[in-house]
């Protein structure tokens, strides 16, 4: 339940900004609409974040997996950075706290442009097939 309720508000956008101008953070507060606190830790590496310039998306009955994806130029080897399982119900909430920050950031600094033309390769996973 933390889950769905961590991205059912895009209030927590106002911290990242936050987490990478400070490298001792162990955790912060978060507060919900109904002014019931969450605490929720955030450790050094992951408030490193991780970068990637793809994602992935397949589901099952059950889940959403959204594997982050690094992809550098000229080379015929991708890496998966991080992976994020969810459900259903929280993936469909993600989508829409992704919408809501999308048009607040585009209010404020303007159209994002999705026109890239660059192609994506075909996609080859090496190593064991996951299910689902």
């Amino acid at each position: 339940m933390l889950f769905a309720r961590f991205f059912h508000s895009a209030k927590i956008s106002i911290f990242t900004p936050l987490v990478s101008f400070i490298k001792n953070l162990s955790y912060f507060s978060y507060m919900e609409n109904n002014d019931n606190q969450i605490n929720i830790e955030l450790n050094e590496e992951i408030a490193e974040g991780v970068y990637s310039n793809l994602a992935i998306i397949t589901h099952s009955q059950a889940e959403f997996i959204v594997d982050f994806v690094q992809m550098m130029p000229g080379m015929p080897k991708a890496r998966v950075r991080s992976r994020v399982i969810m459900s259903p119900q929280n993936a469909k909430r993600l989508m829409h706290a992704l919408i809501d920050n999308v048009q607040k950031f585009e209010q404020v600094n303007g159209h994002i442009s999705d026109t890239d033309n660059t192609p994506i390769p075909p996609i080859n996973f090496s190593g064991t097939t996951n299910q689902a």
